[in-house]
């Protein structure tokens, strides 16, 4: 997927909690490493939603930010591997839009058995009616909130107009505010209280409130109040950091709400705290981690609230308390809790944008740079200690050894450079001779399979992206360590392809991505073949940059078509999207206007499959005529032709053929595949 959103959308869609559900994503702490994988059902902290674009992230200091908004729900997993409350920086941001930015879905590793469970999850969600809620006032809405599942009220970060107000304005927040104080003086230490359901409650309506204020309204000082004294209500009670799964999931979304509210500064003790309790007791609950790994999030976005500030120049323990946790927990960096420590040092470093501070950082930042190596075990202490003395210290680069940072990262890593012919080169961490070999062989031998079933006629006008340089990370870990210093992306996703803009002269499209062994252990690049399906697709099929594709909806094809080559020409059978197919979601004229904004991965990525499979078998002259205006650059008249002329007409035929495919009859695959 490409589209990259401006940095204010950025700062809103960017932050915490999914279920887990149907993509066995694990998520990512603050400096892009993965977090604790969540358990199926479960509510994790989020990785980015419609907008699909979260970060190893920094604040730029030369631009003043707005305040980051309060996270959003824990509902909906999309592609993601993401670090809670993380936006990206505008230098970031601004790279993202002049490469034109293609992110590719990750891999999913759920079982059947989670899977069950995640659409059990889904199901909850479903049956939840926002009128339950906007109905009422007082004991009543209390009693609703309570009864209801977490799953239900996850659904509420996504009202609008109307029910947003009737929901969330401060009258509202300021009953459920009172009645978790209530709860939590005898908060027992699980959720049979529901104090769960009252804190995403809260955090739902921080986080609709920033987002809609003239449907909401203002929140003043009575909410404030009502919000310390809940908070201080429960992080007082002498259960609330008891070391149990029970405990945790309250726990986690308690510390967020700090956040929400911008109680940073109030709270540090809780941050300081948490980082001090840690240790190996913890790593058998998934929301416990969570609720270590969420005091990241108190720390990066307390920066924008002016009293956070002020807090530490006060009492810089935190500091002290940052580094040494990154020394205590030396030995999670390689492993898959490395996101722990590493996030210590990259919040640590981040203090070093307060001129009055920098004299107690630094010299913190440099004794943890002088335990970790840019590469090896201990790389991602490094490099998120590195991100930030660039980004907040540049100038002093030489004190801290890590000048010129992007080009020392990319020479010591990738030091693998291979050609493939005129048309294509490797740049990899670790190929061998024949895993190079054999990368080369599938995407040239891809070029005939696209060349047939889009009936090309060469390049689209003013294209002159004639060599794509493929990247290739060693290892999901790997790339999210090093690919955003080296690239400046985001690393929550498969891969990332970058087109640029193919009219300018030395302009050069990339993809870059990971090892990932396949089910049976063989050798593959992850969504090698997607991505390479990007590349072709925008030199023979869209005109001009990816901007210029994004005036109207042409995600389905986007993506969609991507899928389905990869998997037509792998011969691979797409059996999530099969699985899909039976449940019979969206109708062929909905897939038409799909979105990066509107849409969750499996709308993008396996029904877009679903949705381009059936028009190329069965009409396969309208996707002609659709191709013609996509080549000319016709964008407005691409889209024309789906909604208005084809609009619903193949809707009854499209849900007959999902039947079939989800039988396993979906009919014939062009005849170049392998």
């Amino acid at each position: 997927m490409r589209r990259p959103p401006t940095a204010k959308k950025l700062a809103r869609l960017l932050i915490p909690t999914v279920t887990a559900a149907g993509l066995g994503l694990t998520l990512l702490a603050p400096n892009g490493a993965a977090a604790p994988a969540a358990p199926a059902g479960a509510e994790a902290p989020k990785a980015q939603a419609q907008a699909n674009t979260r970060a190893n992230t920094h604040t730029n200091t030369k631009a003043k930010a707005p305040r980051l908004a309060p996270q959003p729900a824990s509902s909906t997993v999309l592609d993601a591997d993401l670090a809670p409350g993380h936006a990206a920086t505008p230098t970031r941001s601004a790279a993202r839009a002049a490469n034109s930015v293609h992110r590719a879905p990750l891999p999913a590793t759920q079982n059947a058995a989670q899977r069950k469970k995640a659409r059990s999850a889904a199901k909850a969600a479903a049956e939840c009616n926002v009128s339950d809620f906007t109905s009422k006032t007082g004991a009543a809405l209390i009693e609703q909130i309570k009864q209801s599942e977490t799953t239900c009220i996850n659904t509420l970060f996504s009202v609008a107009g109307a029910d947003s107000k009737a929901l969330f304005r401060e009258e509202q927040m300021v009953t459920v505010a009172n009645a978790f104080k209530e709860v939590a003086a005898d908060y027992p230490g699980n959720n049979s209280t529901s104090a769960a359901q009252l804190v995403l409650y809260l955090r739902a309506g921080y986080y609709i409130q920033y987002n809609q204020p003239d449907n909401v309204g203002e929140y003043g000082p009575t909410l404030k109040s009502s919000v310390q004294g809940a908070l201080d209500a429960f992080f007082g009670s002498p259960r609330a950091f008891d070391v149990t799964e029970a405990n945790g999931e309250t726990l986690a979304e308690a510390v967020t709400l700090i956040d929400s509210s911008e109680e940073n500064a109030r709270y540090l003790n809780v941050v300081t705290r948490l980082l001090k309790d840690y240790d190996s007791s913890y790593d058998a609950f998934y929301w416990m981690l969570s609720a270590v790994n969420n005091t990241y999030t108190v720390l990066f976005r307390g920066h924008q609230v002016p009293e956070f500030v002020e807090a530490v120049k006060a009492d810089p323990s935190v500091l002290t308390g940052l580094r040494d946790f990154a020394v205590a927990h030396d030995g999670l960096l390689g492993t898959d809790k490395s996101y722990l420590t590493s996030n210590a040092g990259r919040e640590l470093a981040r203090f070093l944008r307060h001129a009055e501070l920098k004299d107690t950082v630094k010299p913190l930042v440099k004794e943890l740079l002088g335990r970790s190596q840019i590469t090896g075990r201990t790389a991602p202490l490094w490099v998120g200690l590195a991100e930030m003395t660039t980004e907040f210290d540049k100038e002093n680069c030489a004190d801290y050894g890590t000048c010129d940072l992007q080009d020392r990262v990319r020479d010591a890593v990738l030091t693998v450079k291979h050609s493939c012919g005129p048309s294509a080169k490797v740049l990899a961490q670790q190929l061998t001779a024949a895993e190079l070999a054999a990368t080369c062989e599938s995407i040239l031998k891809q070029d005939p399979v696209f060349h047939n079933i889009v009936k090309d006629s060469g390049p689209v006008k003013d294209d002159n992206n004639t060599n794509i340089e493929i990247v290739a990370f060693h290892s999901s870990t790997d790339y999210k360590t090093y690919a955003g210093v080296v690239f400046g992306i985001d690393t929550n996703n498969g891969g990332m392809y970058l087109e640029g803009d193919p009219a300018a002269a030395g302009n050069q499209p990339r993809f870059i991505a990971y090892e990932q062994a396949a089910q049976d252990g063989a050798f593959q690049i992850w969504n090698l073949n997607h991505e390479y399906t990007h590349y072709l697709d925008g030199r023979y099929d869209m005109h001009g940059d990816f901007a210029a594709g994004q005036t109207v909806p042409a995600v389905t094809w986007i993506e969609g078509f991507a899928e389905y080559l990869s998997y037509t020409y792998r011969g691979v059978t797409y059996d999530r999207a099969i699985e899909e197919a039976g449940k019979n979601t969206y109708t062929l004229s909905q897939l038409f206007g799909t979105t990066y904004e509107n849409a969750d991965t499996t709308r993008i990525y396996q029904w877009g499959y679903l949705g381009v499979r059936y028009m190329l078998q069965s009409h396969p002259q309208d996707v002609a005529t659709l191709l013609g205006h996509y080549r000319a650059g016709e964008y407005e008249a691409a889209y024309s032709l789906l909604r208005d002329t084809i609009g619903t007409r193949y809707d009854a035929d499209f849900a007959d053929w999902l039947s079939k495919c989800a039988g396993g009859e979906c009919g014939r695959l062009p005849a170049a595949a392998k």
